[in-house]
């Protein structure tokens, strides 16, 4: 053989060995039997004809109406929370436009046993106009009421009488924490501020994560400080709910700054780990409603100039958002209503309202006689998807370890199309019975599907070995996978 051809052969062996060995040498991730969803590129290495798809929620109409007098044209940052069988909706009524932190400003309530048919139940806890047949359950708190933001506590610390937290106030009075056993009575947790280092001029949310095994907040700052640059998000994390660590600024990668009126991140509930955001991005200046069509429409004078829509951000803890949308996640509805300001606000948290459905609540018609909230749906886990086109293609994903004993996946297909999976090593190499060969062709529409390879589902002699997903599509969608 010629010392030429003995060079090749040396040259191609140096890039085969250094190829396995710096494949060896990524970082291992251990999901064990978390759900992963793909909404950003955390799992993913290489995509051939492949690529991630943005899904769009459904509109299923307006669910709840501010028509009640303390309510009012200027309701705003919702939340829904799901505990048991009982949805929970909390969101600002104040009749009549105002300073932030006025004394109009109530928090309502609402309750579901469906999360789709609503209504307010006469609490009278409060007094209104001299009855106390209202859904009030928080009034005389300013400046509380302007954001109050509450949530279910999974903390299996928390006591009972603080089952329910909640946060809310401004920049001269920080962030008030409250507490409640049921999500109806509530009390504050200590007099003063628990955090005082914002500008809370929005929707301030928290919540504990199981993952981080602390309580997060995430709240309104400005990029360049005070009320400059663009609405931004901070966040701080505390072990006690009282207690908060300094503030580190939100970063959204290489993407440009927007205007983000509010985050609205919350653990997605049936992968924790994963923070969903569907917040609000404000467009100042960007007038889309003339005058004389804003007086037919009997918008407010002062909320009419500028336009919003719901963005996406995903985040895995820590202090950076995934933004690999940067298209709107929904946009606003056909007609002038949709258009005016600070409407179109997603309400806090998504919550599963069917079997193979969740939802999705968003503020609109603001400042305007018609103010309601609407209801969106989607399949479950379906905010985005790996997407194949009809000539297929493939994805691997980054070196993993798990356990469980059966791979589980959420998917649809078109007739025509297709699913398969092969389980690779660290290196690449096919495993023997996981091939895309050994696999059983996957073809249907199904938010829970086993994935089998000749007949057999038994992942666990895989348990604890570092391995990889080749994943072959064809004209189909793949939201979520997970071992069970």
């Amino acid at each position: 053989m010629s010392s030429q051809k003995l060079k090749s052969l040396s040259l191609l062996s140096f890039f085969y060995f250094a190829g396995i060995a710096l494949l060896q040498a990524q970082p291992v991730a251990d999901i064990g039997n978390r759900r992963e969803l793909f909404v950003d590129r955390y799992m993913l290495e290489r995509l051939e004809n492949v690529g991630l798809a943005l899904h769009y929620p459904r509109n299923e109409g307006e669910v709840l109406a501010f028509d009640k007098p303390w309510e009012g044209a200027f309701c705003a940052y919702g939340t829904v929370i799901k505990d048991g069988a009982v949805f929970r909706m909390y969101y600002r009524g104040v009749p009549v436009a105002g300073k932030d932190g006025n004394s109009n400003e109530v928090t309502c309530y609402a309750e579901s046993t469906d999360g789709i048919s609503w209504s307010k139940p006469e609490l009278g806890l409060y007094e209104i106009g001299g009855s106390g047949a209202n859904n009030v359950i928080l009034a005389n708190a300013v400046p509380v009421t302007h954001n109050f933001s509450p949530f279910l506590d999974t903390n299996p610390a928390a006591p009972a009488s603080e089952r329910y937290k909640a946060i809310g106030g401004t920049d001269h009075s920080g962030l008030v924490a409250y507490a409640s056993p049921d999500g109806i009575r509530w009390k504050k947790m200590q007099e003063e501020a628990v955090f005082k280092k914002g500008v809370f001029d929005s929707q301030n949310v928290a919540f504990w994560s199981p993952g981080e095994q602390r309580y997060v907040c995430y709240f309104r700052t400005w990029s360049d400080g005070g009320y400059k640059g663009f609405r931004s998000v901070s966040r701080t994390t505390s072990t006690d709910f009282r207690n908060w660590t300094d503030p580190v600024p939100m970063t959204f990668g290489d993407t440009p700054l927007e205007h983000l009126y509010t985050q609205q991140t919350a653990a997605y509930f049936r992968a924790p780990h994963i923070y969903v955001a569907i917040g609000a991005r404000f467009m100042p200046d960007r007038q889309v409603v003339s005058d004389e069509q804003a007086a037919f429409l009997k918008v407010n004078p002062k909320y009419y100039k500028d336009c919003s829509d719901a963005v996406l951000m995903t985040s895995r803890g820590g202090n950076a958002y995934d933004r690999t949308f940067m298209e709107s996640y929904i946009r606003p509805g056909i007609g002038l209503r949709n258009w005016v300001s600070r409407s179109n606000y997603p309400v806090l948290n998504v919550v599963q309202t069917g079997p193979d459905e969740m939802s999705v609540y968003v503020n609109e018609d603001y400042a305007q006689p018609t103010a309601h909230i609407k209801r969106y749906s989607m399949r479950l886990d379906g905010f985005s998807s790996l997407k194949a086109d009809y000539k297929g293609g493939y994805v691997i994903t980054k070196p993993f370890t798990f356990s469980g004993k059966a791979l589980e996946i959420n998917y649809a297909t078109s007739a025509a199309g297709s699913i398969r999976v092969e389980i690779q090593d660290q290196a690449g190499n096919p495993l023997e019975g996981f091939t895309l060969d050994n696999c059983q062709e996957i073809i249907g529409n199904e938010t829970r599907r086993i994935v089998t390879w000749n007949g057999k589902s038994d992942v666990s002699p895989l348990v604890g070995k570092v391995i990889r997903l080749r994943i072959s599509m064809k004209d189909s969608d793949l939201y979520s996978f997970r071992f069970e």
